[in-house]
């Protein structure tokens, strides 16, 4: 522990910015020109560095200086702590202008929308000066923001199981699959063709491999023995997705909460199609260990408090 202190009491944020930036540029030139300082005063820097640790942190190669393990390490850890304090200064900054900070989190839109919406204009209600960034991705892309310190918290899902180590995640809710077509859709008829001839014959609008979504109904069509559509567009975007069903004879495959408006209008209609699958849970997900702020902490109340969830360990 004394060790461990009087490392962290010889290591400032300059040390961090170091870190970070060779990390990134791998280069000790560009490195010291982005810092405002010489060559030889970046050199010095880095031995101090490393003499801290007591260890190698970069390696001198024909392809620039790149990182030991340990190094790769720091780099991560360095990109993490600068990534708050800029959020810190913001957040101090905006106070001293009389705001009240800035949240950001990412959310998959495919998951119940209206309850996400719902919570930030409640929250914007009672901070109306506090600023909000909402990023929309797909759950892969909202773990790597969250990781890099990006984002504060996601309303994402597991997509893999080493997640389940580095994000504490708490579910609030579930979402069914549909499929859907455009109004006045061929298939709208009464016979409805076989799943096999539907992967065959039709087009399909489908979620990137890597979406919880489209593993579903991939795991779906392995279970009834077939093979996924032979014609089939690959949307990231929910808008985009919508526009292009609209417009093309694609069968599309989309949470039900996404679709409910649309259906509603008629614009789409659901084929009775079952693939069967209910997706994993969505919820609440943070770095483990992570303490949030206090917007967060209350946007979270409020998420809850919208699905229907108590606060674990509450009584319900």
């Amino acid at each position: 522990m004394e060790a461990y202190q009087a490392l962290l009491a010889r290591l400032r944020y300059k040390h961090l910015l170091m870190i970070a930036t060779l990390g990134r540029r791998r280069n000790l030139h560009q490195t010291a020109d982005a810092m405002h300082m010489s060559q030889p005063a970046a050199t010095r820097m880095l031995g101090e560095i490393e003499r801290a640790f007591g260890c190698q942190l970069f390696k001198r190669t024909s392809r620039g200086m790149l990182p030991t393990g340990v190094g790769e390490m720091l780099i991560d850890f360095a990109d993490n702590a600068l990534a708050r304090l800029d959020r810190c200064a913001e957040e101090v900054r905006r106070h001293q202008l009389g705001g009240q900070g800035q949240l950001a989190l990412g959310a998959i839109m495919g998951a119940a929308p209206d309850l996400v919406a719902d919570a930030i204009i409640a929250l914007k209600r009672d901070r109306p000066l506090l600023q909000i960034r909402l990023m929309g991705e797909t759950s892969d892309q909202l773990a790597e923001l969250l990781d890099q310190g990006k984002i504060e918290l996601a309303i994402a899902r597991y997509t893999t199981a080493s997640q389940h180590n580095a994000f504490d995640f708490e579910a609030l809710g579930e979402e069914t699959l549909l499929t859907v077509v455009r109004r006045g859709h061929p298939l709208l008829e009464p016979e409805l063709p076989p799943l096999s001839a539907l992967l065959d014959d039709w087009p399909w609008l489908l979620q990137p491999l890597s979406t919880p979504a489209r593993q579903a109904v991939e795991k779906a069509f392995e279970v009834q023995g077939l093979v996924s559509p032979r014609d089939v567009i690959e949307c990231g975007s929910i808008f985009a997705a919508l526009q292009l069903v609209q417009r093309s004879d694609c069968l599309m495959v989309m949470s039900e909460s996404v679709l409910s408006e649309h259906l509603a209008m008629g614009r789409i209609q659901a084929l009775p199609l079952s693939l069967g699958r209910t997706l994993a849970p969505y919820g609440l997900m943070t770095r483990k260990g992570s303490l949030l702020s206090e917007p967060a902490r209350a946007l979270c109340e409020r998420l809850r408090t919208l699905a229907g969830r108590a606060r674990p360990g509450d009584a319900r």
